[in-house]
């Protein structure tokens, strides 16, 4: 049975409470983007082709998706707060088993349970901001996926560096590790002790209704583009806007820049104008920042609607999970694994879908394509329960 005896003292303050689920973003950021960072060096490492190296990471969307009922259901019954230090130990211990690994299948075995224990600490740290929100009665979601993505550029710093100092993978991966053990050590007393709107006599297991099911369609048309541009970003500004090697990156660092960014000023934005015109707003950008990637296909125009795209989808997946979390229907940890379970799919469909269409016709249709699921987030904000 999973334990827990530290007690939130009773003086701390929402403050404190903010920081400790702040700091838990961005240790679980940290992991994802450390392990990013290193993808070449395992490629290097083991000696896989692209195709390979293609294989050997969707075992980590297997992993996610295998955890998402899962750890909803450990959430409810457990708590976040157990949840959140169990799942972070877990993804930091087995970063560092990633390090160990010498074949494929190992790999492979590895890359299952770390994408397992991200969706166990992505579940229940989005839980506990759910319940940090309801203490302050605004919006401040956003801000805690802006502080994810701000581990991202972390760790992909650090991880720069350590390729440029020849340090070995499982040195850098246990460093990181020993990192996100005091992390936890220090945050863990301060997370919130019980969840916003958890009822324990309310069923772990309950269908989902419409409104939580329209969420999940959101959710499901902005990580749709998000995905996209993870993964095609760089092969657009390649083959399309034909950049030279040294700026064939920088639509993806627009990208990134511009959500990052934008995730620490959607909260303002929405408490000023409200979720529901942002959401609208959100599809719009994202629509219109491909359409001019796809129209003017150049240097300047296309890296700006890819940071367009950015500012687009910052605030969507944020304000989708915060509406999740306030079911009357489903406890906070359920209906967040109800919703990204529907959203992840567009996530993983994306990639794949661009590639198909791509080959049946060109890449700038498939990016037009995808700027109608902007569209689709702006239609379908306008009848979400937000």
């Amino acid at each position: 049975m999973i334990t827990d005896t530290f007690q939130s003292p009773p003086t701390t303050s929402r403050l404190v409470h903010r920081v400790a689920v702040g700091a838990s973003f961005f240790l679980q950021g940290l992991c994802f983007s450390t392990w990013a960072a290193r993808i070449p060096t395992v490629q290097q490492r083991l000696g896989l082709t692209d195709t390979e190296l293609g294989g050997v990471l969707l075992a980590v969307p297997v992993g996610l998706l295998l955890s998402l009922p899962l750890s909803g259901w450990l959430v409810a019954r457990f708590g976040s707060r157990r949840i959140t230090v169990l799942g972070l130990s877990i993804y930091a211990t087995v970063l560092t088993v990633l390090g160990l690994a010498e074949t494929t299948t190992q790999l492979m075995v590895g890359l299952v349970f770390f994408g397992l224990a991200a969706n166990m600490s992505n579940i229940s740290v989005n839980t506990q901001a759910i319940g940090v929100e309801a203490l302050y009665d605004k919006s401040i979601m956003a801000s805690f996926h802006g502080v994810w993505s701000l581990a991202g550029f972390t760790g992909a710093a650090i991880g720069t560096l350590m390729i440029g100092y020849g340090t070995a993978l499982l040195v850098h991966f246990a460093l990181v590790t020993a990192t996100v053990a005091l992390g936890i050590l220090f945050m863990r007393p301060y997370l919130l002790p019980t969840d916003s709107g958890h009822d324990p006599n309310q069923p772990i297991f309950v269908l989902p209704d419409k409104s939580l099911l329209l969420l999940g369609v959101l959710a499901f048309c902005s990580l749709l583009c998000e995905g996209t541009m993870f993964d095609w970003s760089g092969v657009y500004f390649n083959k399309v806007v034909h950049a030279s090697t040294a700026w064939a990156g920088v639509g993806f660092t627009a990208f990134m820049s511009t959500m990052a960014a934008g995730r620490f000023v959607a909260d303002w934005f929405t408490d000023r104008f409200g979720r529901q015109r942002t959401l609208q707003l959100s599809g719009l950008f994202t629509a219109t920042g491909l359409v001019l990637a796809v129209l003017l296909p150049t240097l300047v125009p296309a890296t700006i609607g890819f940071m367009l795209v950015g500012v687009g989808v910052s605030s969507v997946v944020p304000l989708v999970y915060g509406a999740a979390g306030r079911s009357t229907v489903m406890s906070p940890g359920m209906a967040l694994a109800a919703v990204s379970t529907v959203g992840f799919a567009g996530f993983l469909l994306g990639p794949p879908v661009i590639g198909l269409v791509a080959g049946a016709s060109s890449l700038r249709v498939s990016f037009a394509i995808i700027a109608l699921m902007g569209l689709c987030v702006t239609v379908l904000a306008s009848r979400a329960r937000v």
